[in-house]
């Protein structure tokens, strides 16, 4: 296959997650409705997902697609609902379920999957539990998180051991946005909510990243931030004007904010090629890797055409933001 392309942002929603939620998601008002035949959809608290495509969980079909995309291997990942909503209890066994599917999902094609861990960060300790269970996984080779946990900050000290076992584990963090900020309200109309909140909450997340302490204090960790990097790259300078004159912004980070901006890893998810021209050129294109956002309306339906097509780069970064970056992030090499 032509590059061999890695998606890091790839979404999977596999069959025994689902069975969990279908068994013991009535107690937080969580249901799958399979009578959609596009597919099933979940409901719970943290939101409703639209009818998920068969190759969201069948890992055959799936590699089907990968080949009509051209895409070699997809770094597989749990978005919105996620766990959080759940019982501490049912959020660590729908951990477990997905974490094992990935596993199986990586032995059935070794060579076309690898699995982000998730974890049920409603409680820290059975989320460093699960986190040395799924480390020892085949395939593993990295950790889901949202941008927040039930409206909790990154930043919220409690997670911080999370983070640090990561660092040592080497085992890179990939975010995505979830419960987005002004979701409920003024982000309702016009699905806002994920045009505009998504990228927003990317940039919460991000500043909580910086002015929390947490890359100075976990000098080795690895973050991604999806879709681009959302708000985060474009408005770098206005935090780091906030960190020179308001007292408020002068925090736990030890350097401006600029100089954190090749700190996190971004995907190529921005819709727009002159957006990702500027996000390579401001944080260089060796962290800038391929990703998709598998299968959603959203996303990609050819990942590779911004970079082949949109972009004009020296056959070296395009290299890289094909494959090279993901390969080394992912341990892939």
């Amino acid at each position: 296959m032509r590059d061999h392309a890695i998606d890091v942002h790839a979404h999977f929603f596999p069959e025994p997650y689902l069975k969990v939620i279908e068994v013991e998601g009535a107690s937080f008002g969580a249901s799958v409705d399979r009578a959609n035949p596009k597919g099933p959809s979940l409901r719970t608290a943290a939101g409703t997902t639209p009818p998920l495509d068969p190759t969201y969980f069948d890992v055959d079909r799936r590699v089907r697609a990968m080949d009509k995309a051209g895409v070699q291997v997809h770094a597989l990942s749990l978005t919105s609902p996620m766990v959080y909503w759940a019982g501490p209890d049912l959020g660590a066994r729908l951990a477990r379920a997905y974490n094992d599917a990935c596993a199986q999902a990586h032995r059935a094609y070794p060579t076309r999957f690898v699995g982000c861990a998730t974890l049920p960060l409603q409680d820290a300790a059975r989320a460093l539990e699960e986190l040395e269970r799924a480390a020892t996984l085949p395939g593993i080779r990295g950790v889901y998180m949202g941008t927040n946990v039930n409206g909790r900050d990154l930043s919220d000290p409690a997670l911080f051991p999370i983070f640090q076992r990561c660092e040592a584990l080497r085992l890179p963090v990939l975010l995505h946005p979830i419960t987005v900020i002004g979701g409920e309200h003024r982000l309702r109309p016009f699905y806002l909510n994920n045009l505009l909140g998504n990228p927003f909450d990317n940039a919460i997340a991000a500043a909580h990243f910086i002015f929390g302490g947490i890359l100075d204090r976990c000098p080795k960790l690895d973050v991604v931030l999806p879709h681009g990097g959302g708000a985060f790259p474009y408005l770098w300078g206005r935090l780091q004007r906030g960190q020179k004159v308001r007292p408020e912004a002068k925090t736990a980070a030890k350097k401006p904010v600029a100089s954190y901006l090749r700190r996190f890893h971004y995907d190529t998810i921005t819709h727009d090629p002159g957006a990702l021209t500027y996000l390579v050129n401001t944080v260089g294109a060796d962290r800038v890797s391929l990703g998709s956002d598998y299968c959603f309306d959203m996303g990609y339906d050819r990942p590779r055409a911004v970079i082949e097509r949109g972009l004009r780069l020296p056959p070296a970064d395009r290299e890289k933001i094909l494959r090279g970056n993901a390969a080394r992030l992912l341990r892939l090499r």
